[in-house]
């Protein structure tokens, strides 16, 4: 088990990751009020954020104010990284260490405006957060809603506090989903300076349009799951 010294920066607020907040502290009290356990608070928040925050991925702002959890929080959208800073946020408030991990992976499942865009499958820096439970780190990723996931006919990624929850590499019928490329490591805070280089260096971003909406999009694009 990691010495306390060891964890306090995960439990204390960082330039995003903004747990000392007002709007954090009553969103991750209020959330978390029926846990008996660490573990069941991490879960609460996890599905709060998954699912209380919409996917966004035309909203990308890699700057401080832009990733900041507080400012997710009052939005209601966020994309995978600034998603996993209000989860590593809502868990620090809660008492729970958290910190941000990276990876890149290659997202079959993308919108026709995403991939032109991107131009590429591949994304880059994509965000989950890690939450130190039962002595060890466990890996969450609270990016997509159940909503999408019915559209995508995913199964929604549940967190149960004491395995990784990150992206399954097929969908329910067997296409090719996520799949991992690798890991670039966890963080206390956003890498910014990092992300934005990379970004630089491997995409080629075309002006996404006037007010574009990830929902519209994937609404126009997928057909909704037979019941």
């Amino acid at each position: 088990m990691q010495h306390e010294t060891q964890l306090r920066p995960y439990l204390t607020p960082s330039a995003t990751i903004d747990s000392d907040h007002e709007t954090i502290r009553r969103f991750a009290a209020e959330r978390t009020q029926s846990a008996l356990s660490a573990a069941e608070k991490a879960v609460l928040l996890f599905d709060a954020v998954r699912d209380g925050i919409r996917y966004d991925p035309y909203g990308i702002d890699l700057s401080v104010p832009g990733l900041q959890a507080s400012g997710t929080l009052e939005k209601g959208r966020g994309w995978c990284v600034s998603k996993a800073v209000l989860l590593a946020a809502a868990c620090r408030a809660a008492g729970l260490p958290a910190r941000l991990g990276f990876a890149d992976v290659r997202n079959h499942l993308s919108t026709a405006r995403m991939r032109a865009q991107m131009q590429t499958d591949v994304f880059y820096w994509h965000g989950y957060t890690s939450i130190y439970l039962g002595g060890r780190w466990i890996k969450a990723t609270p990016a997509f809603n159940i909503e999408l996931c019915e559209r995508f006919d995913l199964k929604p990624l549940a967190f149960d506090g004491r395995n990784d929850a990150i992206y399954h590499p097929f969908d329910l019928q067997g296409h090719r989903h996520m799949e991992y490329l690798g890991y670039r490591g966890e963080f206390r805070d956003v890498p910014i300076d990092q992300i934005r280089e990379t970004f630089r260096r491997e995409y080629t971003l075309t002006t996404p349009g006037a007010n574009p909406d990830f929902d519209d999009d994937v609404f126009r694009e997928t057909v909704p799951r037979e019941t």
